[in-house]
Parts: C-alpha cells; structure tokens; sequence
C-alpha cells in the first residue's frame, strides 16, 4: 500500500453500470465505444454506495468543457488529495484482485467519508485502486 497524490481535481464522464458487480464490463464497453483508449488519457472505475446500493460508473477524464455534452454524459468531479493506493500489475489475469484491494483499503480509519472507491486503469495492463483520504 502507498499514498499518491493528485494534484489538482479531475472532471470525469461516464457510464453508469446497470448493475453492480454484472454491469461493469458492459458499461466500460459503452464508454469506449464513444471513446476509444488511448494512453493519452486517463480511464476510472468510480463506485461507491448510494441509497444502500453500489453504484458503479466506467469514466474517463474531459478533456476539455463540454466533452460530456458531446457525448451525453453526465460528470462528477474526483477531489485532488492524498490517494491510499494498491496498484494491480496484469490485473486481467485476477480480476478479484481488485475487490480484495478495495476491502483492504477500505478498512483505513483516515478516508475521506464522501469520496469514491476509484479505479485508475494508467495503462493497458495495470490499475491503481484508490481511496481518497481526508483533508
């Protein structure tokens, strides 16, 4: 486990998954269909629990005001701070491994009580599961 930081707050869009955990390979499909990867940007798992439900949204940064528009999205902000972080290298080959990360880091007293469980997918192969510690 390591503590990154991230600078500055970053403006994502997305796509909501139907359902959680089902629907997160469909809705990461759906984002890249309107945006293809590129290592040229940064791509996100969100989730977090609403209304006693996980939510989950695949999301990418905007690259500039308006993308989300462009493409129908709605938009939600992930707070610059201090990240708690596990990075998953080939994380295709153990997809568990990022639910097991999670419940480790979920388990630190300091995170941030509004903040998301994030997935940054850095990379074709590699993810960094992320909690948000507070301010």
């Amino acid at each position: 486990m390591e503590t990154i930081v991230i600078e500055k707050d970053i403006n994502v869009f997305y796509i909501t998954a139907d359902s959680y955990p089902d629907g997160i390979m469909d809705a990461h499909k759906k984002l890249h269909a309107l945006v293809p990867f590129s290592p040229d940007r940064k791509y996100f798992g969100v989730s977090r629990p609403e209304n006693s439900v996980i939510v989950y949204r695949a999301a990418t940064e905007e690259r500039f005001p308006g993308e989300a528009e462009q493409f129908k999205c709605d938009t939600l902000i992930l707070k610059g701070g201090n990240y708690l972080c596990i990075t998953i290298q080939n994380y295709q080959q153990d997809i568990p491994a990022i639910r097991k990360a999670f419940n480790k880091l979920l388990l630190n007293q300091q995170l941030d009580p509004k903040g998301y469980c994030v997935e940054w997918y850095f990379n074709a192969t590699d993810v960094r599961c992320m909690v948000r510690l507070r301010d």
